[in-house]
């Protein structure tokens, strides 16, 4: 498990190294294009490389399944930093159409991070804890989706090359796919206290059941033991005492 571990931090790595280069020499940069072809790719291409992982490595899977849902979770409180998204709409640098959506719905999930992570993260909070990483899920990929397509559909509206070069295209290049990653491990642990609950559920019920029995059986024991031992009891016989 540990070489699973030092090989996913050193993707990361070489994948954030990637995406700073990548960046630095313009090539996400976006002037005229109506979708953001580039951005898209990048975001896509960690997801698809870690899903075909997962599922043709079975290691890696329990490698994955095995991580800290808390600290995973944890992790999306730098979407707190969604209202930098708002504050450059504000002044007129991004459009609305992407900066508003994405700006707030990464600051509710950034802000309810810490108190899902602590409250949350647990079997009896199952359905609540996979609930808030779909909302997690969902906010990002409209957040790339709007932004990708906005001089698409917002033509007169300020472009969107700020999230295209340096800082912001860590973002979309790097932050975005990562986070998409760990909502999806989650997800996917979440489902698995389900089956580990109802496992637990049965091997309580067959207990219960050979204690049923097992008391049963001792019932009939002790009933069928009094009457042996009546026969070993002294007899009375015309009248004389028993020790005669």
């Amino acid at each position: 498990m540990k070489t699973y571990g030092k090989l996913s931090v050193g993707l990361i790595a070489g994948w954030f190294i990637f995406a700073l280069s990548a960046s630095a020499l313009d090539l996400f940069k976006n002037d005229s294009n109506p979708v953001g072809v580039g951005v898209a790719l990048a975001a896509l291409a960690p997801i698809v490389v870690f899903s075909m992982w997962f599922a043709t490595s079975k290691k890696f899977r329990q490698f994955v399944l095995c991580l800290n849902p808390r600290i995973l979770t944890l992790a999306q409180s730098w979407r707190i930093f969604g209202f930098t998204f708002v504050l450059l709409q504000a002044r007129g640098v991004l459009p609305a159409i992407f900066a508003l959506p994405a700006g707030y719905g990464d600051m509710a999930i950034g802000a309810t991070a810490t108190l899902v992570a602590l409250k949350l993260a647990n079997p009896s909070h199952r359905n609540l804890f996979i609930l808030w990483q779909v909302l997690g899920i969902a906010d990002l990929v409209l957040a790339v989706s709007l932004g990708t397509t906005a001089r698409l559909l917002s033509p007169h509206g300020p472009s969107m090359v700020t999230m295209t070069v340096l800082p912001l295209s860590l973002v979309p290049t790097f932050l975005v796919p990562l986070f998409l990653i760990f909502h999806g491990i989650c997800i996917t642990q979440a489902k698995a206290w389900e089956a580990a609950s109802g496992d637990s559920g049965q091997q309580q019920e067959r207990l219960q059941h050979i204690r049923n029995l097992m008391s049963h059986d001792q019932g009939i024991s002790s009933q069928g033991v009094e009457p042996r031992q009546k026969l070993h009891e002294p007899i009375s016989i015309g009248g004389l005492p028993p020790s005669f």
